[in-house]
């Protein structure tokens, strides 16, 4: 257990200080969805009026609303940047060293993904500590019921961004490849608009965001921050992680860049 544990912590310290070094990650993870909170916001709080009425019938400001959607934004792009992060670790080698390990190698990489999303939760609620002193201010019992929410959110965006790195054999191509999954994934969601609003517009389209996992994510977070439980999100969530998780340990090859041809 202790060489388990020694593993984990190993890791973890890595993603750290990976992290620190990068200064710039904590600000470009915050930029995003401040812009949407501080500028978008109040321009289509203009537009659509002064509030929304949610699934459960109350009236809440715009801003209060897409709260829970711009911290899983975070949580999506910091998951594709981890998946980012693992190729280029495939590219020098470095995951083929770690994979060295006699430690199982689920283990390895769930444990890559967990502080991955132990990191992701830092920039989280540091957004929500900023869109505090903006005015947004869900119930502080909220914000401890959303840590278990976020953190399987993250977990389970994490996983999906490396099933899709272990499709990606060149550096050079992951954002083309990003681009095709963070955008539909973000737009066709609940994060910015309430899906009966979506259903309105057209049919099909509300089809997509339904069917959407970052739709899932989005309410499963939005109704803890408010205290309640949304049992079909949790569900989906909870099936999604798994086999996101399940299916990128059983496609993993660290030998992608080593197997590459030469041009």
């Amino acid at each position: 257990m202790n060489a388990y544990w020694q593993c984990f912590n190993g890791i973890m310290q890595r993603e750290w200080l990976r992290f620190v070094l990068q200064r710039t990650r904590l600000l470009s993870a915050l930029v995003r969805p401040l812009l949407w909170l501080l500028v978008f916001a109040a321009g289509f709080r203009a537009a659509l009026g002064i509030a929304i009425i949610e699934p459960y019938d109350t009236y809440i400001p715009y801003e209060v609303y897409i709260i829970p959607g711009l911290a899983c934004m975070i949580l999506l792009f910091n998951g594709m940047q981890g998946s980012l992060s693992m190729v280029y670790d495939r590219e020098m080698g470095s995951m083929r060293v770690l994979l060295t390990s006699p430690l199982p190698r689920p283990f390895l990489l769930g444990s890559k993904l967990l502080a991955t999303s132990l990191v992701s939760l830092l920039q989280v609620y540091a957004f929500l500590a900023i869109a505090w002193l903006y005015g947004v201010q869900p119930p502080v019992a909220g914000l401890l019921m959303a840590l278990p929410a976020l953190l399987l959110v993250a977990f389970m965006l994490s996983a999906l961004g490396l099933l899709l790195s272990n499709a990606i054999r060149q550096l050079e191509n992951f954002a083309g490849v990003m681009n095709f999954v963070i955008f539909p994934l973000f737009f066709l969601s609940s994060a910015l608009y309430p899906l009966w609003k979506m259903r309105e517009a057209s049919e099909w389209l509300y089809g997509l965001c339904a069917v959407n996992p970052f739709t899932h994510a989005v309410e499963l977070v939005r109704f803890a921050l408010y205290e309640r439980l949304n049992l079909l999100a949790l569900a989906v969530c909870l099936g999604l992680t798994g086999l996101f998780t399940l299916l990128a340990i059983l496609t993993f090859n660290p030998q992608h860049a080593a197997l590459r041809k030469p041009r």
